[in-house]
């Protein structure tokens, strides 16, 4: 149950931050993106240094 409960309220958080700045939350998301696509492009780099 209160796992349920952390669930709505994160979404719940987002809806409103989403509702009232959607420009940041704009830009959260696409800083989020960028980390992950960061992230990935390190694991190739090294995989990449591993094997050669």
């Amino acid at each position: 149950m209160p796992k349920k409960l952390l669930i709505w309220l994160v979404i719940a958080f987002a809806a409103f931050y989403l509702i009232s700045q959607p420009e940041n939350a704009a830009n959260a998301v696409g800083g989020a993106f960028s980390a992950v696509g960061d992230a990935f492009g390190s694991v190739i780099t090294f995989l990449t240094a591993l094997f050669n």
